[in-house]
């Protein structure tokens, strides 16, 4: 079965960091586009960050700067890396995954969240 499962949210303060973790099992990790999305009650879920097969990547305007993503194929994990946290930060933050060859699309596996709360 596919799964995957984030780890790392917890409560901060504005201009500290977390790291958040994202295992993989259940998929060809190598050949699986990874993302990290985030979602509050009142917005629409948001697209934070990217990373292909390729260990190409991108980035939402908001955490450019901020936010570093990256993968650890031998683990088949994911990370993102978040400094300069900011309130407008807190969230519950998902791990996405997907065949590389979809592009965005096909990030389809989702992960069951990790909450991320900044306070000011």
């Amino acid at each position: 079965q596919v799964q995957l499962v984030e780890s790392g949210g917890g409560l901060v303060q504005a201009g500290g960091s977390l790291r958040l973790s994202c295992v993989a099992s259940g998929i060809t990790f190598s050949t699986n586009d990874m993302a990290w999305y985030r979602q509050t009650p009142a917005l629409a879920r948001e697209l934070v960050a990217v990373i292909t097969a390729y260990e190409n990547t991108n980035y939402a305007d908001s955490v450019k700067g901020r936010f570093t993503i990256s993968r650890d194929n031998a683990k088949n994990a994911a990370y993102l890396q978040m400094n300069s946290l900011k309130p407008e930060d807190t969230a519950v933050y998902y791990c996405a995954a997907g065949p590389s060859v979809l592009g965005l699309k096909g990030l389809r596996t989702w992960g069951q969240g990790t909450r991320v709360t900044v306070s000011s």
